[in-house]
């Protein structure tokens, strides 16, 4: 396949077509280069990767961020140095990101006010930046091309200058952050110069043969903003100025359209490398976002819309992913499903990356997989994502296994998550996990619903406990109602609802199965393209069939923040698309009592008004389902409680709670 040919960038020659992208992973506390780091990228190296690229590296004092490893001066170059024999001597080449964020640093961590071509205030940091002098952009641009030499110096084979995101040169380029009336700003040719300047200082101090990439935004997706077209105009005057290569993304941090969440349709905007590919002349281009499936990578390259795929957190889900594709395992892949719960998350409240699907990742030195010396036999109760888990990994270490289940399928509340319009992703790791546990031999039992004396008949050695949650029925007067049903069983597509539903709980949950009961009677994707194409409605027209469907929705939630339980990186999505289906949020608004033809509320002023309904949702959180684990426990002392039977949380936990637990027994 095209994917895994080799392709030459320069002088430098990959073995196969895959990129790991660059991601901030929190992994250097003093921007060091540390064991950490080294073993994350040791297992992307050995799992077959073409290149890693490394970073952002910060090149200077007002570009650190929190945990972001650094290339600001000599002292970094030995861990760099170190970190590069490791991922060479595995057969991938590097690459070194440079990094200098402008108006999105924030002097909460450096203690400096950030700088910036004008004094915009940025929507993220609530800072206002220090206008760039003249000599301000000397000295950055020098700090770019002391930092590539640095890079050079410790041995990475290429390096990246970041021009997207809206970080520095973004801002430089784009006329809502550029308005400077000097050489520096104006025109398009004037806004190009930094970029261009840039690229031309990084070139001179490291040699004509050796590559340069780009990361660049195909189109910053902000209103008054260079758009496709532009962005890729831009491109051709940074490949004039030296550029050999251009890693493709979409969109700001501030950008009102989503990029890599899971709602982003796989490999939406490869479009974006499409238009950059068609304005370069000679330069290689990397198609990026959301590729976390090796069928539509390689459409993307047979296809002539990219030289190469970029892949961040489909190579974190599955280091191994360009090994098996050479193995032609294609089924064992564990696919990115775009969460965001343990990466993006985490990192924009100043933590470091884990992930969903791979509890290994960013602890790879500490959870390496320890074969067992004398086989137990396993009993694991539950088999939603923490009981798949751990009876994958105690399998995987040689132990007996066997998995009870009481539903006729797998998954758990991954099945219902994955319901949700825009969640769909969820089914992925539900299908690599019911694959492993075949591929394992553990023995799965569903419609088996446990008790001690099944368990007793059973005689395991180790029990583990993952029986998940069941909704909470608050204590509300009507609430046995035959028109109130439960969320679950809502996303279960189980009741008839009527036309008009109140939802009560504005959490997570209550979001999302707002969505999805406003999505009920729309026009799906499909079906907007054909009428678009054909010119058979006019445009507003499609656009309303497809974000107004057949339900009126009203959520009702007692706190005055809707969406809690939500990842930041996912909830002003969700909200927004809420909004945009129409769906009526009523936050501070406490439930007084159910009636046959709605629900009585009051808002804090203590006025009360009924809002109709045919049907009432509730969605105000679950509790753990763990009745018989004391029992359990006394009876068979190595017994386990993991997942929502634990306490309910995100999936996240309950998948790195089986890895561990897996791995312990």
């Amino acid at each position: 396949m095209k994917l895994l040919e080799p392709v030459r960038i320069g002088n430098v020659e990959l073995r196969n077509r895959i990129v790991m992208l660059p991601m901030h992973l929190g992994f250097c506390e003093d921007g060091k280069v540390g064991e950490r780091i080294t073993e994350f990228y040791r297992e992307r190296a050995q799992g077959g990767v073409g290149l890693i690229v490394v970073g952002g590296c910060t090149i200077d004092k007002h570009s650190a961020y929190w945990g972001m490893v650094s290339l600001q001066d000599d002292s970094y170059i030995p861990g760099h140095r170190q970190l590069n024999q490791v991922i060479k001597s595995l057969g991938a080449k590097t690459c070194a990101q440079l990094f200098q964020a402008g108006r999105y640093a924030t002097s909460r961590y450096s203690g400096i006010q950030p700088i910036a071509p004008s004094p915009i205030a940025s929507s993220l940091t609530r800072e206002v930046p220090r206008e760039m002098t003249e000599k301000d952009i000397e000295e950055v641009i020098q700090a770019f091309a002391a930092a590539a030499r640095r890079a050079v110096e410790a041995g990475y084979d290429m390096v990246e200058v970041i021009a997207s995101a809206g970080y520095l040169i973004s801002q430089f380029f784009s006329p809502l952050t550029n308005q400077r009336d000097d050489e520096y700003g104006g025109d398009f040719e004037n806004r190009c110069r930094f970029g261009v300047e840039v690229i031309k200082a990084v070139r001179t101090a490291i040699g004509s043969d050796y590559p340069i990439s780009v990361r660049l935004s195909g189109n910053e997706f902000m209103q008054g903003g260079n758009g496709s077209l532009e962005m890729a105009r831009f491109a051709a005057r940074l490949e004039q100025a030296g550029a050999n290569l251009f890693s493709v993304t979409g969109g700001w941090h501030e950008s009102r359209v989503p990029q890599i969440t899971m709602n982003v349709p796989p490999g939406a905007y490869s479009y974006l490398a499409r238009t950059v590919k068609e304005a370069v002349n000679n330069s290689q281009v990397i198609a990026c976002n959301r590729i976390n499936d090796p069928v539509i990578a390689e459409q993307f390259l047979i296809e002539g819309q990219a030289d190469l795929v970029g892949m961040a957190r489909g190579l974190m889900a599955d280091p191994e992913l360009p090994r098996k594709l050479e193995e032609g395992r294609w089924h064992e892949i564990r696919k990115c499903i775009g969460c965001n719960q343990g990466c993006l998350d985490a990192i924009f409240v100043g933590g470091s990356c884990r992930c969903l699907v791979n509890a290994r990742a960013g602890r790879e030195a500490q959870t390496r997989l320890r074969p067992v010396e004398r086989p137990k036999k396993v009993l694991v109760i539950g088999g939603g994502p923490a009981g798949m888990e751990a009876a994958r990994v105690a399998a995987t270490r040689g132990h007996d296994v066997t998995l009870w289940e009481k539903e006729v399928n797998l998954g758990g509340q991954l099945e219902l998550a994955a319901a949700i319009p825009g969640r769909q992703d969820f089914v992925h790791l539900i299908d690599y996990l019911e694959d492993s546990l075949v591929e394992l031999a553990v023995k799965v039992e569903t419609q088996k619903e446990a008790d001690i004396g099944e368990i007793k008949r059973f005689g395991p050695d180790a029990v583990v406990i993952a029986t998940g949650a069941r909704p909470i029925m608050p204590d509300i007067p009507g609430i046995d109602s035959k028109n109130v049903v439960g969320a679950w069983e809502v996303l279960a597509f189980e009741p008839e609802l009527g036309k008009r539903v109140v939802i009560i709980g504005g959490g997570a949950v209550g979001c999302e199965v707002a969505l999805f009961i406003a999505r009920m009677g729309t026009i799906d994707a499909d079906t907007v393209k054909f009428l678009l194409l054909n010119e058979a409605e006019p445009v507003e027209r499609i656009r309303e069939l497809a974000q107004r469907g057949t339900k009126e929705v009203v959520v009702v939630e007692q706190d005055k923040n809707m969406g809690r339980g939500i990842g930041i990186s996912t909830r002003w999505i969700i909200l927004q698309e809420l909004a945009r289906m129409g769906v009526q949020l009523r936050p501070s608004t406490k439930v007084i009592a159910i009636e046959e033809d709605g629900v009585v509320v009051s808002d804090p002023q203590g006025r009360t008004e009924k809002i109709p309904a045919d049907a009432v949702v509730v969605a105000v959180g679950s509790k753990p389902a763990n009745s018989l684990y004391e029992e359990i426990k006394q009876a068979f002392p190595e017994t386990y409680l993991i997942g929502d039977a634990k306490e309910p949380r995100k999936a996240l936990e309950a998948v790195h709670e089986g890895f561990d637990v897996g791995n312990a027994i």
